[in-house]
């Protein structure tokens, strides 16, 4: 699958987009919608996504479900998905848990941070396919 307009309107709403690396709130150098993945003093890119979700999820999503958890990975990266007891519930098809494994990820440097959690709370709800504009 690939993301849709809808996913990557989430995307945007919550990172905003800087082709320059930069700190973030918990002093992480970060870049674009939000990468931090290997990225350095210095680095600038283009306006491009990347996406593992297709590779780690082995049953069929919804686009609103693919669109969540692309949401979702391009902010905590491919790693965090394969290891999160999350992507275990969204491959037994375990629909009902997966909001509440998206809302578990708030944490920034140890602390809770307002942004992720209403960032998650339209991930979720993206997730189930209702409106999530408005968080």
């Amino acid at each position: 699958m690939n993301i849709s307009n809808e996913g990557i309107a989430l995307i945007k709403k919550f990172e905003g987009c800087k082709l320059e690396s930069y700190y973030d709130a918990v002093d992480v150098l970060t870049i674009a919608y939000g990468r931090t993945k290997a990225v350095k003093a210095g680095d600038t890119c283009t306006q491009e996504q990347a996406g593992y979700v297709n590779d780690a999820v082995k049953v069929d999503l919804t686009q609103n479900q693919f669109d969540a958890l692309t949401a979702w990975t391009y902010n905590l990266g491919p790693t965090n998905l394969n290891s999160s007891s999350m992507l275990t519930k969204i491959n037994e098809k375990d629909w009902d848990e997966v909001p509440n494994q998206i809302k578990r990820w708030n944490k920034a440097g140890g602390k809770v941070l307002e942004g992720l959690v209403r960032r998650r709370e339209a991930e979720a709800k993206l997730f189930e396919g209702l409106e999530w504009s408005d968080i």
